[in-house]
């Protein structure tokens, strides 16, 4: 009965305030607005009539809001509702600032137990300065024990106004005094876009972008102007692997700072041609020269986009690594009753070359339900880059120089799920206080490694047994279909015995991977955010690979078909001439 009146109160929900618009034809839309008057006199009338008949107490918020999710829900990802209690994290991820202790969180359940706990203060934060550390598990708020709280919870009891006063008490692993209090103020807390900048591989700038907040562009342009005064930068590194957008304006900027003033960015295209609308670069370069190489992967997505494909199609930056995400829509807040606000996409955004990078048409499903990607290899339209070599419409940004990606391993991810590596970095932190290098001089040494591996206890891991499940099923089949026999059941139990998993063995294969875990966690609780970009780089292919496109004569030049440009403008000097 509650799944029929959810579906009901959406089906109505959907004529009453979708978009008041039937398409006759693919050039003509008809505005109905009898049709959305009707509609919502009868979801208005329905509702009442469900209030003072239905045999159970309705919750009104809960019910509106299912109907509103499930209507936006047939629309597209990124179009949301975000009721009043969420404004404010809203608000977080767009400027980069809350009032706060300035910490990450985790909830997890250990011997049984759930609860909350600090996976990662940030670097200068006021959580950090009072001396809490990943791994505490939190156990009071200002007297209140926060048993059985979620992570939800927790967050909005620390966040508050600046200078507000609170007490945190914890828990904390591998320490004799395990419970701590901690008394301090919350403050103004301001998430740094650029956690780290440095020269690598001895000529490269590099600049690590996370975000693309109200702080983006300020904070990538001045870590540019500090790279350039460096004698040993000769090339420029920006990263923006994993980030996933965030503010357009951002984007333009910061394109703006490699190519000249007044070059168009983006083109937005809404319902109509009078939503069109016309991005161009509005600030002084910093460098237009400068050899400049871009990162990306599957998690580089919207405004990262944007920048990477608008520095493609204008020829400015050779893009390494492997096919971007495909967010090619604009979306934009309007305010709602109540304080509530909906996030809505306005347009589809065309980078300078005029291709559309959206990848899945929300419009249209396949016969399964899913939803059809707006191309194929086959009907992807060609365009062209300001240099004339081509690039494809749909699919994201494809870059210039294609890196293979590292396949997730089930041990490491095996790993991660339990928190294998998590809780290992807070016990070696706990036992070796200062003793651990800073980022560019850290390795995973093998006394290091040998200590992890010991502190993995084989009865608690957890494998996927995905071969053995599988075999088992094989088996099974094998033997309802008559094919089973003392021969046949030698082979299985061969087999069976060979994919035994050997745990010491499995974490000596995959040590690489392994150890990259570990030296994040590290980093993380010694060095935060940027010791864990500065010392992740140092073993990096992508970044090897910039390297080598650089340093070999002529290759970023040829990728760019620079050769091309001056070509052309010697053509043009000539025409002036005669």
């Amino acid at each position: 009965m509650k799944k029929t009146l959810k579906y009901l109160a959406w089906a109505c929900l959907v004529s009453a305030l979708a978009v008041p618009a039937a398409l006759a034809d693919e050039d003509k839309a008809v505005n109905d607005d009898g049709a959305v008057a009707r509609s919502l006199d009868i979801f208005n009338t329905l509702y009442k009539e469900l209030n003072t008949f239905y045999v159970d107490t309705i919750d009104a918020q809960k019910s509106i809001e299912n109907a509103i999710n499930a209507m936006l829900d047939d629309i597209d990802p990124y179009t949301e509702y975000i009721p009043a209690k969420e404004t404010d994290d809203f608000m977080t991820i767009s400027t980069g600032e809350y009032g706060g202790i300035g910490s990450y969180l985790m909830e997890r359940t250990v011997n049984g137990k759930k609860g909350v706990y600090i996976s990662g203060p940030y670097e200068g934060s006021p959580a950090a300065r009072a001396g809490l550390r990943s791994g505490d598990r939190i156990i009071m708020i200002d007297g209140d024990s926060t048993a059985n709280w979620t992570s939800d919870q927790v967050s909005k009891r620390l966040k508050g106004q600046a200078n507000t006063h609170l007490t945190v008490t914890v828990v904390r692993p591998y320490d004799e005094d395990s419970v701590k209090t901690f008394s301090f103020n919350r403050e103004t807390i301001s998430v740094n876009p650029v956690p780290y900048y440095g020269v690598t591989r001895g000529n490269i700038g590099y600049i690590n972008l996370t975000t693309f907040n109200d702080k983006s562009a300020q904070q990538v342009r001045d870590a540019l102007i500090e790279l350039k005064k460096d004698p040993r930068v000769e090339n420029i590194v920006l990263d923006l692997r994993s980030n996933g957008g965030g503010i357009v304006e951002g984007a333009i900027q910061i394109v703006g700072y490699f190519v000249p003033k007044g070059t168009q960015v983006l083109q937005m295209r809404g319902r109509d041609k009078t939503s069109e609308r016309i991005y161009k670069t509005t600030v002084d370069p910093v460098d237009t020269d400068i050899p400049l190489a871009v990162l990306i992967d599957g998690g580089s997505a919207s405004a990262s986009e944007i920048t990477a494909g608008a520095l493609q199609d204008l020829d400015r930056a050779v893009i390494i690594g492997n096919r971007s995400f495909g967010k090619g829509l604009v979306q934009s807040t309007r305010s709602l009753p109540y304080d509530g606000m909906l996030k809505v996409t306005i347009a589809k955004y065309y980078i300078p070359s005029g291709r559309l990078i959206q990848e899945v048409d929300y419009g249209n499903r396949n016969a399964d339900g899913s939803y059809k990607k707006t191309t194929t290899d086959s009907t992807a339209r060609v365009f062209h880059t300001a240099h004339g070599r081509e690039v494809r419409e749909g699919g994201g940004i494809m870059p210039d120089i294609k890196i293979e990606p590292r396949e997730l391993k089930r041990i490491v991810y095996n790993i991660m799920r339990d928190h294998w590596d998590f809780d290992f970095a807070t016990r070696y932190v706990a036992q070796h206080q200062g003793e651990i290098p800073g980022p560019a001089n850290f390795e995973v040494t093998d006394t290091i490694f040998n200590e992890f591996k010991a502190f993995i206890n084989p009865e608690k891991f957890e494998y996927d047994k995905v071969c053995e499940q599988q075999l088992a099923a094989l088996r099974k089949t094998a033997t309802a279909e008559g094919y089973m026999n003392d021969s046949t059941a030698a082979q299985f139990d061969r087999l069976e015995a060979m994919l035994k998993h050997d745990l010491d063995h499995d974490l000596d294969l995959h040590r690489r991977d392994i150890a990259y875990l570990l030296g994040q966690e590290l980093m993380d609780r010694v060095y935060y955010t940027r010791g864990q970009v500065e010392n992740s780089i140092k073993d990096d292919d992508t970044l090897d690979k910039a390297k080598e496109m650089f340093d070999k004569p002529g290759e970023y030049e040829r990728i760019l078909n620079i050769k091309a440009k001056k070509a052309k403008k010697t053509g043009s000097s000539k025409k002036k001439k005669k």
